[in-house]
């Protein structure tokens, strides 16, 4: 089993002081914490180091005895492959114990219910840490480990655009066991292709009389004819005549929601040129009111056929332009 090295999880040095410790724990579990990173499996596997860490450094006593196990690291080795005293025999961590603060890391229980079934905690800290949680409200005792959870379910959803941005609700009919059931799903709006939206309880039933498992929704996005989403960005195109290009004037957006935005086109547009509308994109999950912007690309449009008159203009600029070339 590898040593886990919980001052390099928080980026401190052994040294560092508990304050140090409490701000490093904060600013790295807002960054990684999955509200805010949905569908990422690497922040969540990062928020889970996190916490752990600072179960064992955020609390004196268990500080004091990770780093008398950090000097002895390889004698615990060779004593547990040697068959004789198991590492960590006797040691436990005390989860929302004395040590507890205005920083204190999530609780096993809060961490289930964050991440439905399996242990939140690693093999190294349950060896040499202790493998029991202590119930809710409880100090210095022991409580019995809960019953395992019942299995977690995933199911694929597609979304149209619209409805990643407007938000919605998926009715799925489950059968377990012959019975079926209806579950509804509200997903949230700014939900992003492969995120996983959670409805907690709604899995299989524990088969040990523990709480069921989860429902997930694995979302995917199709794809727009007229939107295309980049982040928490849209990008799509603005047309414009060839008159509005060239002498400027307005040209309208359509947006995502329906509706529509005027732009004020400069002089000698060129195609491609692109319009950014401030918060006109997707919402932006977890951030309220918040939006990303939509980007549109001019596209000039040429005429479908030419009148005389028209004929006549054209062929007036084009001499005109060959006048300029022969005077430059």
């Amino acid at each position: 089993m590898e040593f886990r090295d919980y001052y390099a999880t928080l980026g401190v040095a052994k040294t560092a002081s508990d304050e140090e410790i409490k701000r490093a724990y904060r600013k790295l579990a807002r960054q990684y914490h999955p509200d805010l990173n949905p569908g990422d499996k690497a922040a969540e596997a990062r928020f889970k180091e996190i916490n752990e860490a600072h179960e064992v450094l955020g609390h004196k006593e268990n500080r004091k005895k990770y780093d008398e196990l950090g000097a002895n690291w390889r004698a615990y080795e060779s004593a547990a492959r040697d068959g004789g005293a198991q590492p960590g025999a006797g040691w436990s961590v005390p989860f929302g114990g004395p040590g507890r603060g205005r920083s204190r890391p999530m609780t096993a229980e809060e961490m289930h219910d964050l991440f439905g079934q399996g242990d939140p905690f690693s093999d190294f800290f349950h060896t040499f840490f202790g493998g029991g949680f202590e119930a809710p409200g409880r100090t210095g005792a022991r409580a019995e480990r809960r019953p395992q959870p019942g299995r977690d379910v995933e199911q694929p959803v597609e979304l149209t655009l619209e409805e990643a941005y407007a938000g919605t609700a998926r009715r799925l009919q489950m059968s377990i066991d012959g019975t079926s059931r209806s579950v509804e799903v509200r997903i949230p709006a700014g939900v992003k292709d492969g995120a996983r939206v959670r409805a907690a309880g709604e899995g299989l039933p524990s088969p040990s009389g523990g709480p069921a498992g989860d429902l997930y929704l694995k979302v995917r996005i199709a794809a727009h004819p007229t939107f295309e989403r980049r982040g928490d960005d849209l990008h799509t195109r603005v047309p414009m005549p060839l008159t509005t290009a060239v002498l400027g004037g307005e040209a309208t957006v359509r947006t995502l929601d329906g509706g529509s935005v005027r732009v004020k086109v400069p002089e000698l547009t060129q195609p491609g040129r692109v319009f950014r509308l401030r918060g006109r994109g997707m919402p932006i999950v977890g951030r309220g009111e918040a939006r990303g912007d939509l980007y549109a690309a001019a596209e000039v449009q040429l005429p479908k056929r030419l009148t005389p008159d028209a004929k006549a203009h054209f062929e007036a600029l084009k001499a005109l332009d060959l006048d300029q070339e022969r005077t430059t």
